[in-house]
């Protein structure tokens, strides 16, 4: 069975890649290989590098798996959301690279990222939930209002507008954009940024800061565990 997820650790940085060699979309497998890189990354205590294959970052949760039942949904749901919570309080920076589309949970992985630079060019980047008819769940409606701009909130979480990898900046989903070719070189860059800090300040600060937000979204996980109908 070949692999989802590749990590690569050098010189103090894990970078870690998606590549299911279609939309990187995010099943149970996919969790299970990104917990395992990420478990990898803090052992090695390593600024990380997070990236899709050329062309797409993610497309978002397996809606394969997501239409076995309801329980699944809320399952995997669940894990998506625990790991974008893992990254918001990760103890080294996290870096998300996104390499092409960014949408629906692909782009709460990358909201939740420390710093993130996006693909230039013809990519999709946004939440479409209320397009492809999914109420969005109390994790997603939180985390966009914690990394969203106010201005830009009710336009990516309820109308689900979808932008251009330029227009994502100012939306709130990237910090900046870079060409294709040129992502490598922007990430060894923000990489060598980060490397300057004290990473026990880095990460004292990052969760002392996150406090708040980490508490609620706790909850937010406990609720959307909760079936429809309860």
């Amino acid at each position: 069975m070949s692999s989802l997820v590749s990590v690569t650790i050098d010189g103090g940085i894990a970078t870690i890649v998606m590549d299911d060699g279609k939309a990187n979309v995010l099943s149970h497998a996919m969790w299970d290989e990104l917990e395992g890189a990420f478990d990898q990354a803090e052992e090695a205590k390593a600024i990380v590098v997070l990236k899709g294959r050329a062309g797409i970052f993610s497309g978002g949760f397996d809606l394969k798996e997501m239409g076995k039942g309801p329980e699944n949904a809320l399952l995997l749901t669940s894990r998506g959301s625990k790991m974008a919570r893992r990254i918001l309080s990760f103890p080294t920076p996290v870096i998300g690279v996104s390499t092409g589309h960014c949408i629906a949970m692909g782009a709460f992985l990358m909201l939740a990222c420390d710093y993130r630079i996006g693909a230039a060019g013809d990519f999709k980047v946004g939440l479409n939930e209320t397009i492809i008819g999914m109420t969005m769940h109390n994790f997603g409606i939180e985390l966009a209002r914690y990394r969203l701009p106010l201005n830009y909130f009710n336009r990516c979480v309820i109308n689900a507008e979808i932008w251009s990898p330029d227009d994502a900046v100012p939306a709130g989903f990237y910090d900046r954009t870079a060409p294709l070719d040129s992502l490598d070189q922007g990430a060894a860059m923000a990489a060598e940024m980060f490397s300057q800090l004290d990473m026990n300040a880095f990460n004292g600060t990052k969760n002392k800061s996150r406090k708040g937000v980490l508490e609620l979204l706790d909850h937010c996980i406990e609720l959307d565990l909760i079936p429809p109908s309860v």
